[in-house]
């Protein structure tokens, strides 16, 4: 640790800090996604319609059972074999590890999306349904301009929480050798022999960003409880 050098971090500041822009738009845009694509899956789970609320079970319950890192090479390795057998192509498609990132996560995480929707819609009363009913609203219209705008502001420091645990989790596309935050300090390190120096500046990066953002969504959740 005595040879550390601050003069090391401060030249390469540029490409660290395009890697981090890497990083928080991954996580932005898998978070945006992955609600989207959540809410749909927990409504699908909530439906009346058996099929379709097993389909949904089936598809949440398997991509929580298995790891991030699996289902990210499964996607950067397989998906191509799997199109070139379906659209009998000579050649797999080239999908690139960065469009592999940005499917993987939308889809892993909104099955975690989707149980947290699925917890705020089941939080609301059954008789908020029933007054939309009664006011000449069908389901879809219920959901839309009842339940779920109650249900979000309910799940929001939760899907906030898992939004900090997704900035984290982006960290594993290094492996991809795609130039993360992550993956642009790997190759720094490796290039200048400052693995101590980078590494080190990925952890309090890490950590001062995760601190910060989980004391905001604390106070968000405070805030939200008074006005509840």
């Amino acid at each position: 640790m005595g040879d550390f050098d601050f003069s090391s971090i401060v030249s390469v500041l540029p490409f660290l800090l395009k890697g981090l822009a890497y990083t928080i738009q991954l996580t932005v845009v898998a978070a945006i996604g992955g609600t989207l694509l959540g809410i749909v899956l927990a409504l699908a789970r909530l439906s009346h319609l058996k099929w379709l609320s097993l389909l949904a079970a089936g598809y949440i319950n398997l991509m929580r059972s298995i790891p991030l890192l699996l289902v990210i090479f499964w996607f950067y390795f397989l998906a191509p074999v799997m199109l070139q057998a379906i659209t009998g192509a000579d050649y797999p498609p080239k999908i690139g590890a960065e469009r592999s990132a940005y499917f993987t996560f939308i889809l892993f995480e909104a099955a975690y999306f989707a149980e947290i929707v699925r917890a705020g819609i089941q939080s609301i009363p059954k008789g908020q349904l029933g007054a939309a009913y009664a006011l000449g609203l069908n389901y879809a219209q219920a959901m839309r301009l009842i339940i779920l705008p109650q249900a979000l502001r309910n799940m929001l420091p939760v899907l906030l929480t898992q939004t900090i645990v997704l900035f984290q989790d982006v960290s594993l596309v290094a492996l991809l050798n795609v130039t993360d935050f992550v993956g642009a300090a790997m190759k720094i390190a490796q290039r200048d022999s400052r693995v101590v120096e980078m590494y080190t500046l990925v952890a309090v990066v890490y950590f001062v960003l995760s601190f910060l953002l989980s004391q905001g969504v604390k106070r968000l959740h405070q805030r939200i409880a008074i006005v509840r």
